[in-house]
């Protein structure tokens, strides 16, 4: 190799590794793609909180909820409308993950969700529990308590991974055994 030719490809390595703007612009428009595609997040995440406004307030958690049936901890991941598993409901911060702890008492469903609003569901708005796989942006195979409840027209279905995950079906058991009750009491008020 020739002292001309070495000095060339000295040259040519040089200029790669001394090309900073190139990088710096690189590293610049990508900055700007990633914030750009957190802001359509956002933007997306507020569009459906405006679109879902009509839902009213949630109910108030009681003083006193009664006594604990089933309690579990673990971790609430979202509320959808029933029967769509990916469409999330975000308004009242209910599409909001969160650790929580699970409580049923013959007055209804408290999941009570540090840092963020509890969530409580009146026995009688309850209709059904299940185990499932998915719930909007998280699948689990055979690792999830779907809870179907109705607020105010609206059906709707809860999410929660308990910290073990067999007791879902004991939770299962025990909500359906709690809508029936419930029903039957309405049922015999009625007439």
């Amino acid at each position: 190799m020739s002292t001309t030719e070495l000095a060339q490809g000295l040259a040519q390595e040089q200029a790669k590794v001394t090309d900073w703007p190139g990088y710096i612009g690189s590293a610049v428009g990508l900055l700007i793609v990633i914030g750009l595609v957190y802001w359509l997040m956002r933007q997306g995440w507020n569009w459906r909180r405006t679109l879902q406004s009509h839902i009213p307030e949630l109910p108030a958690v009681p003083a006193d909820p009664g006594e604990a049936l089933l309690t579990a901890s673990g971790r609430y991941h979202g509320t959808t409308t029933a029967g769509n598993w990916l469409d999330r409901v975000v308004a009242h911060g209910l599409g909001t993950r969160s650790l929580a702890e699970l409580t049923l008492t013959e007055q209804g469903l408290l999941a009570r969700r540090p840092g963020d609003t509890d969530l409580w569901i009146p026995a009688g708005q309850l209709t059904g529990a299940r185990q499932d796989s998915g719930i909007a942006g998280k699948v689990v195979p055979a690792g999830l308590l779907v809870v179907t409840w109705t607020h105010h027209g609206t059906a709707l279905d809860s999410g929660f991974r308990a910290d073990h995950p067999d007791e879902h079906a004991a939770w299962v058991a025990a909500v359906d055994a709690l809508v029936t009750r419930t029903t039957m009491k309405t049922e015999e008020a009625a007439q």
